[in-house]
């Protein structure tokens, strides 16, 4: 697996470039940092991956995954998933509600209850299948975000400064799971920060704007 973009350009509607000519491959179980401040185009770069553009940007250049072309294709074809800094469960669903939400359509009935439940149990929170997001601490709602997201069976990863909302303590602990998890699933990453302790070690980190440069 890997994702490649090529000579991606996104420009607004004014015809002013956000970032032009950008081109990167990620190989299977690598993770990838875009690292500058707030503010910059790394969000939109994500977006542009993942489907989400806005409408008042336009993308030109090549999204591929595992060698098809995606960027033609709606978001929810493009088996990319994304991890925000917030964790976007949804408040009126239990967690094992949600967990199995994300499972693919092919998964029905009863089998989707059960796949959550060992999802659950896999990260030792089998105690909270029966509550509610905002029964559980901002730590919980982080790992079972991140479950839910892999639940889905991405083939690539995005992570939108997915800590950042973390005290420190919980900050380190929470980085060093979701490196783990990603590695062990051996998807392709990217992941965008503005905290250089974001950036695991001996990865390829690119310095944003976009001006060709690596950390």
């Amino acid at each position: 697996m890997s994702l490649c973009l090529e000579n991606l350009t996104v420009c607004k509607t004014d015809g002013e470039p956000l970032f032009t000519d950008f081109s990167l491959e990620i190989n299977r179980g690598e993770i990838v940092t875009i690292m500058g401040p707030s503010g910059c185009g790394k969000s939109t770069l994500l977006s542009a991956i993942a489907g989400h553009l806005a409408a008042d940007f336009t993308l030109t250049g090549s999204i591929q995954l595992n060698n098809h072309s995606i960027d033609q294709q709606p978001a929810h074809k493009r088996q990319v998933g994304i991890l925000f800094q917030d964790d976007l469960l949804f408040p009126h669903l239990t967690i094992a509600e949600n967990l199995a939400f994300a499972l693919p359509e092919s998964i029905k009935g009863a089998e989707r209850k059960q796949h959550a439940n060992d999802a659950l149990k896999s990260i030792s929170l089998s105690k909270l299948a029966n509550v509610f997001p905002d029964q559980v601490s901002g730590g919980q709602r982080a790992r079972i975000s991140l479950t839910r997201m892999l639940l889905a069976k991405p083939q690539a990863v995005l992570l939108d400064e997915p800590f950042s909302k973390l005290d420190k303590t919980l900050r380190a602990q929470f980085r060093d799971w979701v490196i783990e998890q990603l590695a062990r699933e051996n998807i392709p990453t990217l992941m965008v920060t503005h905290d250089e302790e974001d950036i695991p070690p001996n990865s390829r980190c690119i310095t944003w704007p976009w001006e060709g440069t690596t950390c």
